[in-house]
C-alpha cells in the first residue's frame, strides 16, 4: 500500500465513467509528478507505465512488473497455477517441487512481514531457497548503482523479487537483470496483491469478469493495480475517495482507453451499492504518517463500517490488503464479520505469488 502520489489540482465530486473503444482515445500523457518517479533515468522520455515489452526480456522467463504487461489468457493462467499450488499445499504433496535447485534474491527497501513470509515460505515449499536482503544490506542505488546490483544478483540467482519505494528502481532492476524480476510492491503499484485478491474473488464468487469491485479510500498503489488489471479483464471498477485523493489521472485514463472495463472515480459514497467487493486500505501509508491528522478528517465519511456495508448490499464481500488500522479505515465489526475475506485474501498472497513465479520462471516445463 502507498498513499496517493497525485493530489488533483481541481478537486471535484463529479463521477466519471467510461466504456470506450481503445482505438478512439489517444494514449494519455503521464502525470507530471509520476514522470520523474516512474521512469528509468536512461529512458525518461517514455511514459511511466511503459510495459515490460520495452525492457529487454530476461534470458529465460518473464518479468512481472505490471498486470497489463500480460494478456488476459496469461493472467488467467497464473490464477490457474495459483489454484494448483494451493491444492498441492493442502494435500501436502511433497513431490511437487518445481523450484527445486533454484534461488530467489528478495530485495527489500520497504519492509513488510507478509511479503517476506509469503514469498519465502511459498518458494521453499515448492523446493526453492529464498535469500532476504534487508535495506541496510542491499542499500539499493547507494553503495553501488542499481544496474550493477541487478547484474550481480542475476549471476547468483534464478529470480529477483523486489519490494521498493521507487517504481523507477524496479524498472532499472528489470532493465539490467538477466533473470525475471518480480514486483513485490512499489509506491506506484502492487500487482501481487491484486492477483491474490483476484484469486479470492474467484474462490468466493466463481468469477472475476462481470463483477463490480468498489475501492473506498485513498487512490493509491492498490487502486493503480486494479486499474491495470481492468485493462485486461472485464469488470466494473469504482474508486470512491475524497476530493483531492484520486488515483493518478494518467492511469485512470489508460484504463478507460483500453476499452475493456467500466471505470469510475467519484466522491459519492452511494457508488458502493451493488458491489460484489468493497475494498479499503489504510488512510496514510508508510512515509505519509505525518499527514494522518488531516487525513482522519478528510476520510472520516469514507470509513468502511457496518452502515456502508449495508448500503453496498448483502452480496458484498469485504477485502483489505493489510495491515489494517481498525477504527480508522474500517471497524473491528466489519473485519470480523462473515463477509470479511481478509485472511483468506492474505493466505492467497502465497499461492498467487507461486502461480506468478511458475508462469514467469516457466517452471512448468520442468514439472
Amino acid at each position: 500500500m502507498q498513499a496517493s502520489l497525485h493530489r488533483s489540482e481541481t478537486a471535484s465530486s463529479a463521477s466519471t465513467s467510461s466504456r470506450v473503444p481503445r482505438s478512439s482515445i489517444a494514449r494519455p500523457s503521464p502525470c507530471r509528478r509520476q514522470r520523474a518517479l516512474h521512469v528509468v533515468a536512461a529512458q525518461s522520455t517514455q511514459p511511466y507505465w511503459y510495459s515490460a515489452k520495452t525492457i529487454a526480456p530476461p534470458k529465460r522467463g518473464k518479468h512481472f512488473l505490471h498486470l497489463d504487461d500480460f494478456t488476459r489468457e496469461e493472467l488467467l493462467d497464473m490464477l490457474e497455477k495459483a489454484k494448483l499450488c494451493k491444492a498441492k499445499f493442502y494435500t501436502r504433496d511433497e513431490s511437487f517441487k518445481p523450484f527445486a535447485g533454484q534461488t530467489m534474491a528478495m530485495i527489500f527497501t520497504k519492509p513488510s512481514a507478509r511479503t517476506r513470509v509469503s514469498f519465502e515460505t511459498g518458494f521453499f515449499r515448492l523446493g526453492g531457497h529464498a535469500l532476504y536482503l534487508d535495506p541496510n544490506t542491499i542499500q539499493l542505488g547507494k553503495r553501488e548503482p542499481t544496474k550493477d546490483i541487478a547484474r550481480v544478483l542475476s549471476g547468483y540467482n534464478d529470480v529477483i523479487m523486489a519490494r521498493l519505494f521507487a517504481h523507477s528502481d524496479l524498472l532499472e532492476l528489470a532493465q539490467y537483470s538477466s533473470v525475471p524480476v518480480i514486483n513485490g510492491l512499489t509506491d506506484y503499484n502492487h500487482p501481487c496483491q491484486i492477483m491474490a485478491d483476484a484469486l479470492t474473488l474467484l474462490e468466493r464468487k466463481g468469477r472475476i469478469e462481470g463483477t463490480k469491485v468498489v475501492y473506498v479510500g485513498d487512490g493509491n498503489n492498490i487502486v493503480h493495480s486494479w486499474l491495470r488489471l481492468a485493462m485486461r479483464l472485464s469488470f466494473e471498477f469504482v474508486c470512491v475517495c475524497p476530493p483531492g485523493y484520486e488515483p493518478c489521472p494518467s492511469t485512470v485514463e489508460g484504463a478507460k482507453a483500453a476499452g475493456i472495463s467500466s471505470i469510475s472515480v467519484t466522491s459519492d459514497i452511494n457508488a458502493v451499492k451493488g458491489a460484489d467487493v468493497i475494498y479499503t486500505d489504510v488512510w496514510a501509508s508508510m512515509g505519509q504518517k505525518e499527514t494522518i491528522d488531516t487525513r482522519k478528517v478528510d476520510f472520516a465519511p469514507y470509513q468502511v463500517n457496518e452502515s456502508l456495508m449495508a448500503l453496498a448490499g448483502r452480496q458484498a464481500l469485504f477485502m483489505h490488503c493489510l495491515p489494517a488500522e481498525r477504527g480508522l479505515e474500517t471497524t473491528d465489526g466489519v473485519m470480523e464479520s462473515p463477509v470479511s475475506v481478509v485472511f483468506q485474501e492474505a493466505e492467497n498472497r502465497m499461492h498467487a505469488q507461486n502461480g506468478i513465479l511458475l508462469h514467469c520462471l516457466e517452471a512448468t516445463k520442468r514439472m
